[in-house]
């Protein structure tokens, strides 16, 4: 087994931990907040828009049964890479649409898989997903982590 990790910005990270979560080959999924300034940010201190940090979720996955273009594919199914800042009814800074990666592959795969999205013209308006260098990782209270199944909610 080898495991990798990709951390990904799409919205509410609720559904997009439960997106990753359906997928085979993906062994954990953590929700948590990167990107921003503030040391062990809260969640109320995020939702604030005073620490520049990003709801995320940091996704740990076996490469031997799942690629990193699968979830790349997942990323981009889970959410509209369009909106500036938003997400559907959420709005504010922490829901940019972000990967932070951790090599120079993931990042030029990446890269690519947004390029060809921008040239299939699958959405009307330019996708303004931000590639980055991974960094910090912070995660998010206990309450977040799994919120839909302790919840007895399914994602769709």
């Amino acid at each position: 087994m080898s495991t990798n990790k990709i951390i990904f910005g799409a919205g509410c990270f609720w559904g997009v931990e439960a997106a990753f979560r359906r997928n085979k080959g993906v062994t954990n999924v953590t929700c948590g907040y990167s990107g921003g300034h503030t040391v062990h940010p809260t969640y109320a201190e995020v939702c604030s828009g005073t620490t520049g940090h990003i709801e995320v979720v940091l996704v740990e996955y076996d490469d031997d049964e799942i690629s990193f273009e699968a979830l790349l594919n997942e990323f981009w199914n889970c959410h509209d890479p369009t909106t500036q800042d938003r997400q559907g009814f959420d709005i504010g800074e922490q829901y940019r649409s972000v990967i932070f990666y951790f090599t120079p592959e993931q990042e030029r795969s990446a890269r690519e898989s947004k390029d060809k999205l921008e040239i299939s013209r699958r959405w009307r308006d330019p996708i303004v997903t931000q590639i980055l260098p991974a960094s910090q990782f912070y995660d998010a209270e206990e309450y977040h982590q799994n919120y839909f199944a302790k919840r007895g909610g399914v994602f769709k």
